[in-house]
């Protein structure tokens, strides 16, 4: 697939990564916004070099400073174990850090360190930092909303399909036994570190193919909650206003299961009543799995869209995996900051890709290059498309990151007016087509609400359906 492909540039892998990009206008004393990219990947691949996320154009458009990191990924990254601790020796930055897992999280925070001591000889203000990601690179994001080692490090954060999955120790420590297994070596820290890189990689692999998070994602690796770096959950550090101080943006792309369905018998063959089994095994209701489906099919077939069992897992395991989760962080910051003068602001993407002959309609990913300009890029557009309609879209979607950058509101002369979120109004940006509606942009309440209050009555209050 186009998208995987960019998004893995380069393929050599060593642990010896931690280097970064940096695009500028120039190098100067202009005190730009800085926005420092965390790319995605599923916490075992991926590249801060790929190129969906080129920054010169973002740079040269918006005069702002782009930087995209690397972190170790995979079991270097991200394996936790208390046989695995960290001593508690300094890192970068001359702080101690004990703790298990986390060692990408640390790399990110110091990535961090570095844009703070030197960015300002790129032009870059390092009092104005904006984090953002994708993916895993957003659900980093979440968690450095709650690590007290990145405070004051940035200073606006942008979550892009990233929703705040972590492990708890003890699932941590059964994924690593699982690893150390399938090595044959035993888990210590002594053993572990003989192991090469190549046979980590490989086993952490195999180990992926049987696992799932929220019913659909293979993600054998998460950051921890360790005690160490990580103290509570994102959504618990959120909720207590550890980023009260930090304007947040953070959306979904309307289909982003679909990325992770294709070519999956199990989901292209779906039928009613497997897609019942899945559905009471994942979805966080009071309601039964069934009212569950009932409502999806109602709703999307008043919109005139299909209600194909194969077709429902994608909306579904869209809303479970990813918005749900996210608009929960989104009320989460929002009650915490409310009485700060911070603002919340929530997007839905809608454009679809002409991938696959279109099968993969507004996908996992799909959003970055429009955030990154790189849909100009021949390549870029096998995957996200070309021609007026993309290059305005992705013009008012970087302009409205930039805004936000600078200001910590994403409001600007280009798409105009972004109302902040509230639990009430639930105003979201949309980006992308809309029914019935002309242009690129359009500000909406609660756009698809109705099958998020299916799923979860007691979080999504009960909207007109759109």
């Amino acid at each position: 697939m186009v998208a995987g492909t960019l998004a893995a540039e380069p393929e050599q892998h060593s642990e010896d990564c931690l280097y970064l990009n940096v695009w500028t206008p120039g190098i100067d004393g202009a005190r730009r916004p800085v926005m420092v990219w965390i790319h995605g990947g599923g916490f075992t691949t991926g590249s801060g070099s790929s190129g969906l996320y080129r920054g010169g154009v973002l740079a040269r458009d918006c005069d702002v400073v782009v930087v995209t990191i690397n972190y170790r990924l995979g079991a270097l990254g991200f394996l936790a174990h208390s046989a695995l601790a960290d001593p508690g020796q300094p890192w970068l930055g001359g702080d101690s850090w004990s703790g298990t897992g986390n060692w990408g999280l640390a790399d990110q925070v110091a990535a961090l360190i570095w844009v703070r001591d030197h960015i300002a000889s790129f032009g870059g203000d390092p009092g104005n930092v904006t984090i953002f990601g994708e993916s895993a690179g957003g659900m980093s994001v979440s968690a450095l909303l709650g690590v007290p080692a990145a405070k004051g490090l940035f200073h606006r954060a942008i979550i892009e399909s990233g929703p705040p999955y972590t492990h708890g120790i003890d699932q941590a420590a059964d994924r690593a036994e699982t690893l150390a297994a399938l090595l044959g070596v035993p888990m210590n820290r002594d053993a572990m570190e003989k192991v090469s890189a190549d046979d980590l990689v490989r086993a952490l692999g195999e180990m992926g193919k049987t696992l799932h998070v929220g019913g659909g994602l293979p993600l054998p690796v998460l950051p921890t909650v360790d005690g160490g770096l990580l103290s509570m959950t994102p959504e618990e550090a959120v909720a207590a206003g550890s980023a009260s101080d930090i304007p947040l943006l953070i959306g979904t792309n309307r289909d982003e299961a679909a990325f992770f369905a294709v070519g999956i018998p199990q989901i292209t063959n779906l039928d009613d009543d497997g897609l019942l089994r899945w559905v009471d095994r994942v979805a966080p209701t009071s309601n039964e799995a069934s009212a569950v489906i009932a409502a999806y099919r109602d709703i999307r077939g008043g919109r005139g869209e299909s209600v194909q069992p194969p077709d429902l897992w994608v909306a579904i395991a869209s809303d479970v995996i990813f918005r749900l989760p996210s608009v929960r962080v989104a009320d989460s910051h929002a009650a915490a900051a409310a009485h700060s003068g911070i603002g919340t602001y929530v997007y839905l993407f809608t454009w679809e890709t002409p991938a696959l002959g279109g099968l993969l309609g507004s996908c996992h990913g799909l959003e970055m290059p429009f955030v990154f300009g790189t849909v100009h890029n021949p390549s870029v557009q096998l995957f996200s498309g070309g021609g007026d309609d993309a290059f305005g879209l992705s013009k008012g979607m970087r302009r409205s990151w930039a805004a936000f950058a600078r200001s910590g509101i994403p409001s600007n002369d280009t798409a105009g007016e972004w109302p902040a979120w509230g639990s009430d109004q639930r105003p979201t940006m949309v980006f992308g087509p809309w029914p019935g509606n002309e242009g690129m942009w359009r500000s909406l309440s609660g756009p698809r609400d109705g099958e998020l209050q299916a799923l979860a009555p007691a979080i999504v209050p009960a909207v007109p359906v759109r």
